[in-house]
C-alpha cells in the first residue's frame, strides 16, 4: 500500500491529511467523522479534491456510490479528468473504466433533477418536467401578475423580477416571506398580501404547466429529503459525498446535506470561509462556519493554508484585511513565494485619472514582457468600469469583459430551445407562447387561444395538429404544427432533431435579426454541444441548469487580437488569478458599498469580497484610492460625486502593509491654467442685469 501512495507524494502534509482521512483499504470509510477542508485562496484546493476522489477509487470505493457536487458541470467533468490521471498512475488503463462510472458528479441543481425524475413517481410528478431558466420564471410569474390584476393596480407594483427575486430569496433562504421583505426589500413591504397571493398562483401555474424553475430542483429535493425513509434511501445510494465550494451553499442545500448523511459518516465539504460572497443568491457563510457543531462527533477540520499563488507580501496584506473580521476559521496564508514588493495603495485625483493612470501601467507591464491578458482590473460592480473602457478604447487596447450576456438569454438561442421545450412538455405556457409570437399575423389573443385548447386535451400535440389555424397565419401556422410533429414523433433522432428545428428557425431567424448570419453561427454551435448529449431532455436539463458564456451578442475575445486585457466584476473573477491585478474604487461608497452597509453581516461580506479581489493577484497589486468618487449611477460627465475615503477595511494599522503611491507625480506648472486660475468674475450680478 506505501508503494502504491506515492502519487499522494507531491502533496504538502496538510493536503495529505486531507486525501487520507478515514480512507481504508476496501474503501471503508463508513466509520470515519465528517470533514471540513478549510481551503484558503491558491492553496490547491481543486488538486486535493482529486486527489481524495482518486484516493477513494484506489482503495476500493465504488464509484458509482460517490457523490461529487462542484459549483459547474464544467468543473465537475474536469475534476473526473483529474481523477483519472491521478489514479491511473496506480491502476493504469483501469482507470478509466472506474472513472468513467464516476455517474453522479454534477452540480447540486443537476444532481436533484436527475433524484426527482428517479423518485418522480413516488412524490407525484411528472418525470417528463421541463425545467424553466430564471427568465422563463420571471416570465411566468408575469403572466399570473397579470391574471390577478396586479400589473394594472392604481400604485406601482413590483416588476416581474422584482417579484421572482423575493420569491427566490424566500425560498431558498427558508425565511418568512415578511422576513425578506423587511430585510431586502422594504419598498415592496405594503404587497405583502397580494406577494403571497401572487407566489400561490405561480407555484399552482408551475404545477399544471409540469415545469419546475431552479428554485424548485433544490426545494423539491429537500422536501424528498424531510421524508425520513426516502432521505434513508437516497443517502444509502451514496458511500461517499463530497462537496466542493461549500462556503456557497445555501440553507437549502444544507438541510439537504444533513437529511442525506445525518452523522455525517463519509461527508466531506471544502471551501473558505473567508470567500463567501453570494449572498445576493441567498448563500449564507454560517453553513461552513457551522458546519463542524452539527455532528457528533464533530467533523474534523483540516486547513490548507499553503499559497502556491501570491507573493508573501500580497498575502501579508490580504492576511491583514481579512483578520479583522468579526468571525471566521484561524487561517493564515503562506508562501515560498519571497518578494521586495508591497501591494500599491495608489491615490489618484478622480476615476478619469484612475483610468489613465491604469493604463499607463498596463502599458508599462506590456513593454516589460507582460502579456495584457496576464493582467487584470477588478470592480465591485460593472458600471464602475465606464470611464476604463472609454480609455481603453481611445488608447486601441483590446480587453474582455466578464459579466455580459449568457448564452441562454441570448433571443434567438432562447428561441429554439422554447421550441424543444414546448415538445418535450407541450403544457409548457412561456415557451409556447414565445415561440407561437414568432410567427407572423398571431399575437397575444390568438397564442392564448391555442394554448387553452390544447391545455384542456389529453393529447396536447394531437390537439395543437386538428386546432384552426390563426386567419392571418396560415402558412406559417402549418409549417409551426408540422415541425412540432416530427420532433414528437423521434423519427428523426437525437440530435438531428435539432436540425430540423434550426430550419424551420431560420426563415423567421432572417425576418426577426438583422444580423442573422452571426446569429446562424450560434445555432450551429448549439447543435455542435447537443451531440455531447444522449437525449432531448438531458440536453434541456444540463443546458438550462449549465449555460455555456458567450454569443454573438455578447463582445466576447477579439478574433482579430491575439492578447487583450480582463476586465471582470470580483464575483466573476473567484477562482481565478493574474500576474498583475488592479482593483477599482478601494473606497468607502464602493468597497464596502453604499448599498450593502446595513447589517453587520453585510459588512462582512464586503470585506470578504476584498479580500477575494486581492488574492488573485500572483505577482503585482494596485488598489486604486480615487479623491474623488461619483455617486450610485453617476459618471464623470455628471455632477453628483462625493470626496472618498479609503475603504475602511484597511485601516490606519495595516498601513505599512502597503505601498503608498500617488498618480500623477507633481506635473509642471501650465502658465496658461495659473493665469486662468487668478480670474474672478461676479456671474451672479451679470444675470441680475440681463433683466433690468
Amino acid at each position: 500500500m506505501l508503494a502504491q501512495a506515492s502519487y499522494l507524494d507531491a502533496l504538502n502534509p496538510e493536503q495529505r491529511r486531507a486525501v487520507e482521512h478515514g480512507v481504508f483499504p476496501l474503501g471503508n470509510s463508513t466509520t470515519s467523522a465528517p470533514l471540513l477542508v478549510i481551503a484558503g485562496a491558491g492553496s490547491g484546493k481543486t488538486n486535493t479534491l482529486a486527489h481524495r476522489v482518486a484516493h477513494l477509487i484506489v482503495n476500493g470505493a465504488d464509484p458509482r456510490r460517490i457523490l461529487l457536487m462542484t459549483f459547474s458541470r464544467r468543473a465537475a467533468s474536469e475534476m473526473s479528468r483529474r481523477v483519472e490521471r491521478i489514479a491511473r498512475k496506480v491502476m493504469g488503463d483501469n482507470a478509466s473504466v472506474m472513472t468513467d462510472a464516476l455517474a453522479w458528479a454534477g452540480t447540486f441543481h443537476g444532481i436533484g433533477a436527475r433524484l426527482l425524475r428517479d423518485y418522480a413517481e413516488q412524490i407525484g410528478l411528472d418525470p417528463a418536467f421541463t425545467i424553466h431558466d430564471r427568465e422563463d420564471s420571471a416570465d411566468l410569474m408575469n403572466l399570473v401578475r397579470h391574471e390577478l390584476g396586479f400589473s394594472r393596480t392604481e400604485t406601482r407594483f413590483p416588476t416581474k423580477g422584482t417579484c421572482h427575486a423575493i420569491y427566490s430569496r424566500c425560498v431558498n433562504s427558508e425565511t418568512e416571506l415578511d422576513q425578506v421583505l423587511g430585510a431586502s426589500y422594504p419598498w415592496c413591504a405594503a404587497w405583502s398580501a397580494e406577494l403571497r397571493d401572487l407566489f400561490a398562483g405561480y407555484v399552482e401555474a408551475k404545477q399544471r404547466q409540469n415545469v419546475l424553475d431552479y428554485d424548485d430542483l433544490l426545494l423539491y429535493w429537500a422536501q424528498m429529503a424531510s421524508e425520513p425513509l426516502l432521505a434513508d434511501d437516497i443517502g444509502g445510494r451514496f458511500d461517499h459525498v463530497l462537496v466542493d465550494e461549500y462556503q456557497d451553499t445555501n440553507r437549502l442545500q444544507s438541510a439537504i446535506l444533513t437529511a442525506l448523511k445525518p452523522h455525517g459518516h463519509g461527508l466531506t465539504v471544502v471551501g473558505d470561509d473567508a470567500q463567501s460572497i453570494y449572498s445576493f443568491r441567498a448563500a449564507t457563510v454560517r453553513n461552513i462556519l457551522d458546519f463542524p457543531r452539527q455532528f457528533s462527533p464533530p467533523a474534523q477540520i483540516i486547513t490548507l493554508d499553503r499559497n502556491y499563488r501570491s507573493t508573501q507580501p500580497i498575502l501579508a496584506a490580504a492576511n491583514g484585511v481579512i483578520d479583522l473580521a468579526r468571525e471566521r476559521f484561524t487561517k493564515n496564508l503562506w508562501t515560498d513565494r519571497v518578494s521586495s514588493a508591497k501591494p500599491q495603495l495608489v491615490t489618484i485625483r478622480d476615476e478619469t485619472d484612475q483610468a489613465r493612470a491604469i493604463v499607463a501601467r498596463v502599458l508599462d507591464n506590456r513593454e516589460g514582457g507582460m502579456k495584457l491578458k496576464e493582467q487584470a482590473v477588478l470592480f465591485r460592480t460593472s458600471s464602475h468600469s465606464g470611464s476604463l473602457e472609454v480609455e481603453l478604447t481611445r488608447r486601441n487596447i483590446p480587453f474582455v469583459k466578464f459579466g455580459g450576456l449568457k448564452f441562454l438569454d441570448a433571443a434567438h438561442v432562447k428561441d429554439m430551445l422554447a421550441l424543444l421545450r414546448f415538445v418535450e412538455n407541450p403544457r409548457d405556457r412561456v415557451a409556447g407562447f414565445r415561440l407561437m409570437q414568432l410567427l407572423p399575423g398571431v399575437g397575444p389573443a390568438s397564442a392564448q387561444r391555442a394554448l387553452d385548447h390544447m391545455i384542456a386535451a389529453p393529447d396536447p400535440i394531437d390537439a395543437l395538429t386538428h386546432a384552426p389555424a390563426p386567419p392571418r397565419a396560415a402558412t406559417d401556422w402549418r409549417s409551426f404544427v408540422e415541425v412540432i410533429s416530427q420532433i414528437k414523433s423521434s423519427h428523426a433522432g437525437w440530435p438531428a432533431e435539432l436540425e430540423l428545428a434550426r430550419r424551420w428557425y431560420e426563415p423567421h431567424l432572417d425576418r426577426i435579426h438583422e444580423d442573422s448570419l452571426t446569429r446562424r453561427a450560434d445555432l450551429i454551435q448549439l447543435e455542435a454541444i447537443a451531440s455531447g448529449y444522449p437525449s432531448r431532455e438531458r440536453f434541456l436539463t444540463e443546458l438550462t441548469l449549465d449555460p455555456p458564456d458567450a454569443t454573438s451578442d455578447q463582445s466576447g475575445v477579439p478574433l482579430l487580437d491575439e492578447d487583450y486585457l480582463i476586465l471582470s466584476t470580483i464575483h466573476s473573477a473567484k477562482g481565478q488569478e493574474w500576474k498583475s491585478v488592479y482593483v477599482l474604487n478601494v473606497v468607502d461608497g464602493c468597497m464596502p458599498s453604499d448599498l450593502g452597509t446595513g447589517t453587520s453581516a453585510e459588512i462582512e461580506e464586503e470585506r470578504r469580497l476584498l479580500y477575494v479581489a486581492m488574492t488573485r493577484a500572483k505577482d503585482d497589486l494596485h488598489l486604486m484610492v480615487p479623491q474623488r468618487f461619483f455617486t450610485h449611477g453617476q459618471h464623470a460627465q455628471g455632477d453628483r460625486h462625493v470626496y472618498a475615503s479609503r475603504t475602511r477595511f484597511i485601516p490606519e494599522a495595516l498601513l505599512g502593509l502597503f505601498e503608498r503611491t500617488t498618480w500623477p507625480q507633481a506635473p509642471a506648472a501650465d502658465p496658461a491654467r495659473t493665469a486662468a486660475q487668478g480670474v474672478r468674475m461676479d456671474i451672479n450680478s451679470r444675470m441680475r442685469a440681463i433683466w433690468r
